[in-house]
């Protein structure tokens, strides 16, 4: 999820992408060498989580909110990581509503809160939706003390959240990993090393994470989302799962060259959410696509 993203997709996924494409193809393999490869294990994704991220389903929203929702609960989808507000209903109807559809909001993508009242009611509304995690979705700054200033309001948040029963986390894009605040020092640098692993959690977008590692020239893209995962203090508890073009574009769960299996054996999250910014066929289509290949993935 990518809204106010400042840098330009297109700029972002061209960064290092002559060698660092070549790299990622060395490293990556299609969903049909993946299948001809090494039997998988043969553990699964458990169904109760599997969820999605209602932005990528943005446009159908617009539209016609309670049909798009009802199709993701026909799909099969058991939960839902929500974004951009209520649609018109407070917090108590929208819960009643997803109630009726057997469809449970365990997450939401709110942006740090601008006092200690947003902060109140956002945790407020958090615990009427039955929710488990809160996650912050987008910071972006080439200014080391914004990092410093914002990683501690998130640990006085997290504090709150807490207290309330609930999870704060972050989610990362790629600016993350190729930003230069000074002396080689990366804005994920400072969300390590300044968020209380004992209160703030990771939600991981895998997509991003690989980006970033195509961005700063990693031989394995792959491998540098997976040390990413493995060597942060934080705790990795959420993963948004969307697919990547080669060229560096988003795709649709299984046509892109990400080796999820990989990812998903190296580390184990509770929730596996579904998200594709840019459809490649439709909102819908892609909302098929992501649940059908995390229910029979095999790793």
């Amino acid at each position: 999820m990518c809204y106010g993203y400042r840098p330009t997709r297109r700029g972002l996924l061209a960064a290092g992408l002559g060698l660092g494409a070549a790299a990622f193809a060395a490293t990556s393999m299609s969903p049909a060498a993946a299948a001809s490869g090494p039997k998988p294990k043969g553990r699964r994704v458990p169904p109760g989580q599997i969820s999605i991220q209602i932005y990528s389903v943005r446009d159908d929203l617009a539209r016609d909110y309670d049909a798009t929702l009802t199709y993701l609960a026909e799909i099969g989808y058991p939960k839902v990581e929500l974004a951009l507000g209520y649609f018109g209903r407070t917090a108590a109807q929208l819960r009643e509503f997803l109630d009726g559809l057997g469809v449970h909001a365990t997450s939401s993508h709110d942006g740090i809160s601008p006092d200690d009242a947003a902060l109140e009611a956002k945790i407020s509304n958090a615990l009427t939706l039955g929710q488990s995690y809160i996650v912050v979705p987008y910071l972006d700054s080439s200014n080391l003390d914004d990092w410093k200033g914002w990683a501690e309001r998130m640990n006085v948040e997290a504090e709150a959240a807490r207290a309330a029963g609930l999870h704060y986390g972050y989610h990362n894009h790629a600016h993350e990993f190729t930003t230069d605040l000074g002396g080689g020092t990366t804005p994920w640098d400072v969300l390590t090393s300044e968020l209380d692993p004992k209160l703030v959690h990771l939600e991981i977008d895998i997509y991003w994470a690989v980006t970033g590692g195509v961005g700063v020239g990693a031989a394995d893209p792959v491998g540098f989302a997976i040390d990413v995962i493995r060597d942060a203090p934080q705790r990795v508890l959420q993963y948004h799962v969307k697919d990547r073009h080669l060229d560096g574009d988003m795709a649709d769960l299984g046509t892109g060259t990400i080796d999820f299996r990989r990812v998903f054996e190296a580390h184990r999250v509770r929730e596996y959410i579904v998200e594709n910014d840019t459809p490649d066929v439709t909102p819908r289509r892609t909302s098929e696509v992501g649940y059908d290949y995390l229910r029979n993935l095999r790793y």
